[in-house]
């Protein structure tokens, strides 16, 4: 009996190298690079323009801080000094007292803004999440509040804190900038509490977590963002505060670094090389500040950015 030989059948189910995506070799892709626009380059142009504009008072400022008063008045305050000249930084230290002035401002600068964070989550937690009646008139009373000129709040404060004994009181400033900026946070924070999902809130609810600790362990984590952008904010803004604490701090131990620096001016005769080591000794502080928390600060504004 004879036997035929079949031919081998081919199985076209098999995966094969080049149907099979996984098994083809990886194709290197060139990223494109996208070309720039005219109306991109106009942009990139104003903003280094309005950049450089920024910058020129500051440039003038460190250069007039290490000038002689003879440099400038040879070359005016557009000139480089011809040797570096330490003296006004000298001068303004020894004659203001600077580290008392620099304490009182970071002391009064720094309670403002931990107290109004504080405030500001607490009433924002109670009209942005709890059940308060007619919220909105009082979220609207708050921005009223905070849009008042400090020039109608001089009077009726100075005579009020003449009766409780708190004139010429670091205390006075810390408790007007408090209502001030927690003013603001409210209205802010109300705002963005709003938007609080509910879901999270129902779900701590039901495992038996208390209002309490809904907010301290719930809204405040994450919030943080949020407060942290406000705390550097206000910091700030009562940092570069003039009026009120000229007003309230007339003695020379308790006055602040922006009230330090029209010591050295007078009704004939200013020393523009000494004012310009003020303005750049005041100005430091500022800048360390807002470059130590830069990061927090690009964090939290670009936190709501991405969901």
């Amino acid at each position: 009996m004879a036997t035929t030989l079949l031919p081998p059948v081919r199985d076209d189910r098999a995966p094969s190298s080049s149907a099979d995506p996984r098994l083809r070799k990886p194709q290197k892709y060139k990223a494109r690079k996208k070309k720039r626009t005219p109306a991109d380059w106009i942009i990139l142009i104003a903003a280094c323009l309005v950049g450089l504009l920024i910058a020129v008072p500051f440039l003038l400022i460190l250069v007039n801080s290490f000038k002689s008063p003879q440099d400038y008045t040879n070359g005016g305050p557009l000139s480089l000094p011809g040797s570096l000249y330490f003296d006004g930084l000298v001068n303004f230290w020894n004659r203001v007292q600077f580290p008392a002035k620099l304490w009182n401002s970071f002391f009064i600068s720094g309670v403002v803004a931990l107290l109004a964070v504080t405030i500001s989550v607490l009433n924002a937690y109670a009209l942005g999440i709890g059940r308060v009646r007619g919220r909105t008139w009082i979220i609207v009373l708050f921005l009223l509040a905070n849009m008042l000129p400090q020039e109608a709040l001089l009077y009726p404060l100075y005579f009020m804190f003449k009766q409780v004994g708190l004139y010429d009181n670091v205390w006075s400033v810390i408790i007007v900038f408090t209502v001030v900026q927690s003013a603001f946070g409210t209205y802010l924070l109300s705002s963005v509490y709003g938007t609080f999902p509910k879901e999270v809130l129902e779900a701590a609810s039901l495992d038996g977590a208390s209002r309490w600790q809904i907010l301290w362990r719930i809204i405040v984590p994450i919030s943080r963002p949020t407060l942290s952008v406000l705390m550097i904010f206000f910091f700030i803004w009562t940092w570069n505060e003039f009026l009120i604490p000229l007003t309230f701090l007339v003695s020379n131990a308790n006055q602040t670094v922006p009230v330090a620096i029209t010591a050295l001016q007078g009704d004939r005769l200013m020393d523009v090389t000494t004012t310009s080591a003020s303005a750049l000794l005041g100005l430091v502080p500022t800048l360390v500040f807002f470059l130590i928390f830069q990061r927090t600060l690009t964090r939290g504004i670009t936190a709501g950015a991405v969901k």
